[in-house]
């Protein structure tokens, strides 16, 4: 079950290798491109567009980067690549068109955004998409569903259960304390059946990733690192971070 070795050979610039005080953009061009020419692999996030393509972007809702408002699902692929970002001309891609940037390069790693509701359309896409890309590239998701989407969409490929100690942050707000127990403990790990183990980095050392990575054969990386202390730990507990705000 454990990931293939260039998963952990080298950091992982999380969303790209970006910059905002440079006019470098989080999972953007300018930042897939800086992080190609450090030779780091590259992890990016998609969402899935109201015309089913996966697009390369952080946040549900648009706003915190964009000039543009509204859900990302409630626009087509072509009204998200025309969204104008703040501090950069450059725009959103699609999961084809990072592919064709990248080409093989350096490793991705692609964690699928969830809305927690069952909809795998999004992996569908990835693997439509994967199926004609030749580098090399894993999938992850905190949602154990779109793992287990992964795993039956994409068999050939190495995924990934993103996760941490609890969910009881505002930022899981919105799912019901079913949705968050399930999360709890990799206890899905049977049925997800994942290849690594991409855990928040302040959460580590955990008993769950430790009987992933030493039982079970997991790859263990830690997210986000963005200080010397995490760098530490990491190192410390586990085979690779994702890290931002520094080049290692």
């Amino acid at each position: 079950m454990r990931a293939p070795d260039w998963l952990t050979a080298r950091p992982v610039a999380h969303r790209g290798l970006h910059d905002i005080s440079r006019g470098i953009v989080e999972n953007m061009p300018g930042a897939v491109q800086a992080a190609i020419a450090g030779n780091f692999t590259i992890e990016v996030d998609i969402q899935l567009s109201a015309d089913g393509e996966a697009m390369v972007h952080h946040d549900h809702a648009l706003g915190r980067l964009t000039e543009a408002t509204g859900d990302v699902i409630s626009k087509t692929a072509a009204e998200l690549k025309a969204v104008r970002f703040r501090d950069t001309d450059e725009r959103m891609m699609s999961l084809s068109d990072l592919c064709a940037m990248v080409a093989g390069r350096v490793p991705l790693v692609i964690e699928v955004k969830s809305h927690f509701g069952g909809d795998r359309k999004l992996v569908k896409r990835m693997a439509e998409v994967l199926a004609s890309y030749d580098g090399p590239a894993v999938g992850m998701s905190f949602d154990p569903d779109q793992v287990l989407a992964l795993r039956e969409s994409l068999p050939s490929r190495p995924r990934g259960i993103v996760a941490q100690r609890t969910y009881e942050d505002d930022y899981w707000a919105d799912l019901t304390q079913q949705q968050r127990d399930s999360m709890l403990y990799l206890r899905h790990g049977f049925r997800t059946q994942p290849h690594f183990v991409a855990f928040k980095v302040d959460h580590l050392p955990a008993p769950a990733p430790w009987i992933a990575r030493n039982v079970f054969g997991c790859a263990l990386l830690g997210w986000t690192v963005r200080t010397p202390e995490q760098r530490t730990r990491v190192g410390q507990y586990a085979d690779q971070m994702i890290f931002e705000g520094f080049v290692p």
